[in-house]
């Protein structure tokens, strides 16, 4: 046996070792990928359930025309007629979409959060463990970036179900997912499904921020409160059920209300017509000013208020069923 039979002999059993190494850690990261998507998806689900009543009614109050009275004069109000006229089922109408909207969006924002704190450790802060807040609030700009792409065609479609085709007041038409699905695509092709892509992504890059920031930023505090000045985002340990879900609040009014104007925008665009009456293809800016010039900002920010209250408790659910099933599934 010569120099070469020795070395290659030492060095295969290394080798080895290295390569099971690092097939056990894909494997994990594997299984927590999988997590994160399924945790996130059920914890999204439940959450939907809880708002979508809510969303309905924020929906047709942004949706109001621009060149007739206001068919709504509030919250209330839009919800009292939207009973008289569909019923309690009525404002369900549509769930179908959201529902598979809120399992991507969830999942996708828990997948891509998690993926951007291990770019960041690995790449822009390899020493510090754990993350400051400043870097897990870009984290959660970064994955709303990712979402708004899966999460505009859902909402697309959400929308045009959730506000009924008016004629002079009286219902025509009551279309359903299938055949709005159908017709956007024969219209507009495979590009009208991301027609108030730049909502989406405005409201999601800073709504995440906001979502992960808020949450991350009360937990360190309640955290710093229970055990001291000192940043306990590893301690170990969970926060009692109440802290988790008012973190989780807390997190939902943010994400809604600081953004709050680029999803009216988003949701102009969708309901009414790609094209607006000059023949040219509707634009964020343009609707944004347009509706800026009709109702300034009270209307940019109509069904503000049911928006962000029904995030309080949808959001607090989210984040405690996400945390308890990780805990229950370490």
């Amino acid at each position: 046996m010569d120099v070469r039979d020795v070395s290659i002999t030492h060095a295969h059993p290394m080798s080895a070792d290295l390569e099971e190494i690092k097939s056990i850690e894909k494997t994990s990261q594997g299984v927590e990928a999988l997590k994160d998507v399924a945790f996130g998806s059920f914890a999204g689900i439940v959450g939907k359930f809880v708002e979508y009543p809510f969303d309905t009614v924020k929906v047709r109050l942004q949706s109001q025309p621009d060149h007739l009275p206001l068919r709504y004069t509030g919250p209330l109000d839009c919800f009292r007629k939207s009973l008289r006229q569909d019923g309690f089922l009525g404002l369900y109408r549509g769930i179908s979409a959201p529902l598979i909207g809120a399992a991507l969006e969830t999942s996708s924002l828990f997948f891509s959060y998690r993926l951007a704190q291990d770019a960041v450790q690995a790449y822009v802060l390899p020493n510090r463990d754990p993350l400051p807040l400043s870097a897990l609030v870009g984290c959660g700009a970064a994955s709303g970036a990712f979402t708004s792409l899966l999460l505009t065609p859902v909402e697309l479609i959400k929308c045009k179900m959730q506000v009924p085709i008016e004629t002079r007041g009286t219902v025509i038409s009551r279309p359903g997912p299938f055949t709005l699905i159908a017709a956007v695509y024969r219209h507009h092709g495979i590009m009208g499904f991301w027609h108030g892509q730049m909502g989406t992504l405005i409201r999601e890059m800073g709504g995440s921020a906001a979502w992960f920031g808020s949450y991350e930023g009360v937990t360190i505090a309640f955290r710093k409160m229970a055990h001291g000045k000192r940043n306990l985002k590893s301690e170990e340990g969970s926060l009692p059920i109440y802290q988790q879900m008012l973190a989780g609040a807390v997190a939902g009014m943010s994400y809604n209300f600081l953004f709050y104007p680029a999803d009216t925008i988003k949701s102009r665009m969708q309901t009414g017509e790609v094209l607006a009456a000059t023949g040219a293809r509707q634009t964020f800016w343009g609707v944004g000013k347009a509706t800026w010039n009709q109702h300034g900002l009270k209307g940019l920010y109509r069904g503000c208020g049911i928006t962000v209250a029904r995030s309080a408790p949808s959001s607090a659910l989210i984040f405690t069923i996400y945390e308890a099933l990780r805990k229950l599934f370490p």
